[in-house]
């Protein structure tokens, strides 16, 4: 099994939301991750979203992006028939080297605390769980819900 990681383009948009669509529990936002959402998310962050991707499927995807401080890493996911084979991890590892490469030092992410299986996945892979600090929200356009796939 030959899997690749490289840079998601707009081409990869439909699989991925494919992908997305099919993950069970899995949040996808109405105008955010529409194409037009997620195209002014690649052309402002050209470099640093990963695909997986086996025989012409997507089998993976981090939407990766940055504010010129911090990286932050969205709709981190990976097929359930392909997971527990270091696909995630080779992602991430990918997306945290262009971070890298555009001086950028810090990667954070928000895990729904439902997701049990993507947290244990972070705390495998040496992520730290804050608890010293509180995530709050605020929608400025309350027409781009998020919906959770069952």
């Amino acid at each position: 099994m030959e899997v690749s990681v490289r840079p998601m383009t707009m081409e990869d948009y439909g699989r991925v939301y494919s992908l997305w669509k099919s993950i069970r529990g899995f949040g996808i936002r109405s105008i955010d991750d529409s194409r037009d959402g997620t195209e002014r998310f690649l052309r402002r962050n050209p470099s640093t979203s990963m695909v997986a991707e086996l025989d012409g499927q997507i089998i993976g995807s981090i939407l990766c992006g940055h504010d010129g401080r911090t990286g932050y890493f969205y709709h981190v996911c990976v097929d359930e028939r392909y997971r527990r084979r270091g696909i995630g991890k080779r992602m991430a590892t990918e997306a945290m080297r262009a971070l890298q490469e555009q001086k950028i030092n810090k990667v954070s992410l928000i895990a729904f605390k439902h997701n049990e299986i993507g947290n244990q996945f972070w705390h495998g892979s040496g992520w730290t769980e804050r608890a010293d600090a509180n995530c709050f929200d605020f929608d400025l356009n309350e027409e781009n819900i998020t919906r959770f796939n069952q």
